[in-house]
């Protein structure tokens, strides 16, 4: 079978999640959603994944279904201390995100006159410092990789050292899964490299859709495609309704 980008972007999602263990799974959005419900059916079955609400469930449900079966109540506090010690992996948009992956989704321009209002620091500074957090970008573009973001949200790689130990701790950002490219932070000076590009994606495409320069290796992979047990998964089980299609260009 044919996987379609977005099934691929699907299957990227859930691989950031491989061998966490025993770890509370939080995807904002379609596709992290889609990936992390993957992952548990496949190769991560002890995540834990929760109704959106109060409640870890212990089944798999398509999209939009309600959980069958629940094993847990998860109350806000409780949650919080989940975050604070290290024990959720969270993956989340981000309207600008720079090469140290430190990333804003409260406001683009300047602290004085703001050109948009986003959503707010929300809980991006508590999440990035003391859980791994990925993101997910489904459209890559210059407005949203920067070479500064206008706001930090999301503290990266940079500011974390600087902060110390205290901060450093659990700071890690494991993944940034795109439309067209799977990226990490594994470079001795801690900035973005790619991972692997998407079938079809061209390292003259990537740059391109880069605001700041990203260096593509020759020999850079391409990011996977599902197998036929998983493509299966993600269209009969998961996803039947098909909602990933419409978060992915073609």
């Amino acid at each position: 079978m044919s996987a379609t980008r977005a099934e691929v972007c699907a299957v990227a999602c859930a691989e950031a999640w491989r061998g966490d263990g025993e770890i509370l799974a939080s995807p904002m959005g379609v596709l992290p959603t889609v990936g992390a419900r993957l992952a548990r059916l496949t190769f991560s079955p002890e995540l834990l994944l929760t109704d959106g609400e109060a409640l870890l469930i212990a089944d798999t449900p398509a999209l939009g279904a309600k959980a069958a079966v629940v094993e847990g109540w998860l109350p806000f506090r409780r949650h919080l201390a989940m975050v604070a010690g290290g024990r959720r992996h969270v993956m989340m948009g981000a309207s600008q995100l720079d090469r140290y992956g430190n990333q804003n989704i409260s406001r683009i321009g300047g602290a004085e006159r703001p050109a948009r209002q986003l959503l707010g620091v929300r809980g991006a500074p508590g999440n990035s410092v003391n859980h791994p957090t990925s993101y997910w970008i489904p459209r890559h573009s210059p407005r949203v990789l920067v070479e500064r973001v206008d706001m930090v949200c999301g503290v990266g790689h940079d500011r974390a050292a600087a902060a110390g130990p205290s901060v450093t701790r659990f700071h890690r950002v494991p993944r940034v899964v795109t439309d067209l490219a799977v990226l990490d932070f594994e470079t001795p000076d801690r900035t973005m490299r790619v991972r692997s590009l998407h079938p079809g994606v061209t390292a003259e495409e990537l740059r391109a859709a880069t605001g700041f320069p990203l260096d593509v290796p020759a020999g850079v992979p391409r990011t996977r495609t599902p197998t036929d047990g998983e493509l299966r998964l993600i269209r009969d089980v998961i996803d039947p309704a098909g909602l990933r299609e419409r978060e992915v260009r073609a």
